[in-house]
């Protein structure tokens, strides 16, 4: 029988040479830990600057056999980076898997948040995100199986290229771009479209707009974060800020000028993205969680993961569960729904917010944003759909 696994908490900076180097190695023995948020780079930077920035190292008979890189806030426990952390788990020597459940309970957290968990684990329920595997043709042959398999779709968006170059002129984009002053501009949009759609504005709390500048500094050939831009005419039309690591390219934050949505701007520079860095030797680009429908005509990967909050048994639980199911009897399943939006909220500003007033009110702007929701959809009539 193993010995149980134990856990010490340290910081990313305190890891010896020999435990990077463990880090390294395993990351790269397992195909599930290619994203760049399991690159060692992104813990290290990340450490730097997020509030509360820990590494669990486990231990198993004194020997090291993983490493989960998370954040506090109180007991309560998050991945580093959250709620800008899109792939998240513990990095394991061959042959160990430490659950999701697991964690939780070694690091003594009243509740761990994890929004797509890859690994072990039976709490939450299974989401799945999206990618474009290209061939080892490059971009030219996928592009030519996608137009070919949606011809419709592609075409829309062929035209949509000259309507952009007929209405502003020459069209001009870049990639690999790394410009504080162009982040920061990045970054106000974003805010401004959370603001706008009711969501908790992430951007709002400083450290996370200090983390992707610390990202795009990154100078590790293999790691790194950059801004993809594209210009009509002279005019900025769609940028986006992505994180990469070997031979993974994670689309991340992007932006459009929605009076040119017709043009699908931000559609073309994703498309234009991936084929300028495929030649540097991208092959797989990440869509992140499959839901908007762009994604099916592109992508032709995905990959489960799990969302999930694992609480310690008790009256937060119990209250949670118990609010649920009496919205469930009331019709529709609608307390599950509710409660995922709820959880989905709360994690967000429990990550960006570190202190309690900053969390109370970010917890009454979401609880007018979700009330507001709850009575237009009361208010939206009932529609029968005819064949």
């Amino acid at each position: 029988m193993n010995p149980p696994v134990s856990v010490e908490i340290t910081r990313a900076e305190a890891l010896s040479p020999e435990q990077i180097a463990l880090w390294r190695l395993w990351r790269a023995a397992d195909p599930r830990l290619a994203s760049p948020y399991f690159h060692w780079r992104y813990a290290q930077i990340a450490s730097r600057v997020c509030p509360g920035a820990a590494v669990a190292v486990f231990r198993r008979g004194g020997e090291v056999v993983g490493f989960f890189a998370h954040q506090r806030r109180g007991r309560a426990v998050q991945p580093l980076g959250a709620p800008m952390n899109d792939y998240h788990g513990v990095i394991s020597a061959p042959g160990v898997d430490i659950s999701l459940e697991e964690v939780a309970q070694l690091l003594n957290a009243s509740r761990l948040t994890v929004t797509a968990w890859l690994g072990e684990g039976q709490a939450g329920g299974e989401r799945q995100t999206v990618m474009v595997r290209l061939p080892e043709s490059g971009y030219v042959d996928w592009y030519a199986e996608r137009r070919r398999t949606f011809g419709k779709y592609f075409k829309d968006k062929e035209r949509a290229r000259r309507s952009l170059l007929a209405e502003l002129g020459p069209i001009e984009v870049r990639h690999e771009v790394r410009d504080a002053a162009l982040l920061d501009r990045l970054i106000d949009l974003k805010s401004a479209q959370y603001r706008r759609s009711g969501l908790h504005d992430i951007f709002a709390c400083d450290w996370t707009r200090r983390l992707l500048h610390a990202l795009m500094a990154s100078d590790d050939p293999d790691f790194g974060a950059s801004i993809a831009t594209m210009h009509a005419g002279g005019e900025l039309t769609a940028l986006e800020f992505s994180l990469h690591a070997g031979d993974q390219y994670h689309f991340w934050f992007p932006v459009y000028e929605p009076s040119l949505a017709r043009c699908s701007p931000g559609i073309l520079l994703s498309m234009d993205t991936m084929e300028r860095a495929s030649a540097d030797g991208f092959r797989v680009f990440d869509f992140g969680f499959e839901g908007e429908h762009y994604k099916k005509y592109f992508c032709n990967d995905r990959q489960t993961v799990r969302e999930a909050v694992v609480l310690k048994p008790g009256v937060q639980a119990t209250v949670s569960d118990a609010a649920a199911d009496l919205l469930n009897r009331a019709g529709g399943g609608r307390g599950d729904a509710l409660r995922t939006s709820i959880r989905r909220r709360w994690a967000a500003i429990e990550a960006c917010e570190t202190t309690p007033l900053a969390r109370a009110r970010g917890a009454a702007v979401a609880a007018r944003a979700a009330a507001n929701k709850a009575l237009a959809r009361r208010k939206t009539p009932h529609r029968v759909a005819h064949a």
